[in-house]
């Protein structure tokens, strides 16, 4: 099998489609489908289901790319063994973009060595998809039934609250009924995993506030926060010096976080970001 027919293979599922695959490989695209056909022909399987709009890997590609991405990553050290570079390790990251940016910072400088790392972030199921088409190693998000066909390794659970600016008149209380909060200006996480059940528990109790802000960057809500502009339901991972978390009464939903991984048995599990991120989540 030759190497150039694995390495259009992962251009494909990296990239999502034929014509960038090509570009990313520098040749033409009737060159790279006849690479991939000749490369299902020495397999005897398709590895790729096509539609108008995207590529997805089949049963068979899905297991191929265990292997093709481990053949590659053993050729690359190889090649720098016999000239003599020392080659970084190298991980790629999905990180779920309402990971607080305080641990990430925090796992990132724990992490020690000189591996390379790549982050890529999204919502939970933009993180998803690219753990499942082979764009990333690892990923850095919510751990649900859905991620059971990676490996999976469970960090912490953490549940959500409010978030006040600390000199808010009700920052002092233990927990907060939402009826209490009904006339209190609030802002909306649009990237909330539980908007919609935030949405219907201020509903239920009949809260209708003014919302003044809408936004997707958890630090730029919690800044706002501090500076008074309004309350907002969080993770409990989410702090600032200037912001009381307070219990909201009733409001039980929880997430568990965690590492999903591409290929569960590959050496980045004990990479230096991943040992820091275990450490880092536990505390």
């Amino acid at each position: 099998m030759d190497r150039y027919l694995l390495r259009y293979f992962l251009a494909i599922v990296e990239t999502g489609n034929f014509s960038r695959a090509a570009a990313r490989e520098n040749v033409a695209q009737p060159t790279l489908s006849a690479g991939i056909a000749k490369l299902e022909g020495q397999l005897q399987a398709r590895l790729f289901d096509r539609t108008n709009r995207r590529v997805h890997l089949t049963e068979a590609g899905s297991r191929f790319l265990v292997h093709a991405r481990r053949i590659e990553h053993e050729f690359n050290l190889a090649q720098a063994a016999v000239s003599g570079a020392a080659r970084p390790e190298q991980l790629r990251v999905a990180v779920l973009s309402t990971i607080p940016t305080a641990l990430l910072e925090q796992t990132l400088a724990r992490r020690g060595g000189d591996e390379q790392i790549e982050l890529l972030e999204g919502s939970e199921r933009e993180v998803l998809s690219l753990l499942d088409r082979g764009r990333v190693d690892a990923a850095l998000t919510i751990l649900r039934p859905a991620s059971d066909r990676f490996g999976a390794e469970r960090l912490c659970e953490e549940g959500y609250s409010l978030a006040l600016p600390a000199g808010h008149r009700l920052a002092r209380a233990d927990s907060l009924r939402g009826e209490e909060l009904a006339d209190e200006v609030m802002m909306v996480r649009r990237h909330c995993e539980v908007l919609a059940e935030t949405s219907r528990y201020f509903i239920e109790r009949n809260v209708r506030p003014f919302f003044s802000y809408r936004g997707v960057s958890d630090d730029r809500v919690l800044g706002l926060v501090r500076a008074g502009l309004g309350i907002t339901v969080m993770p409990d991972g989410h702090r600032d010096p200037g912001v009381a978390r307070v219990r909201l009464e009733g409001f039980t939903p929880r997430r568990i976080l965690g590492l999903a991984y591409a290929d569960p048995t590959a050496r980045y599990r004990t990479s230096g970001f991943v040992q820091a991120a275990r450490d880092v989540f536990a505390d």
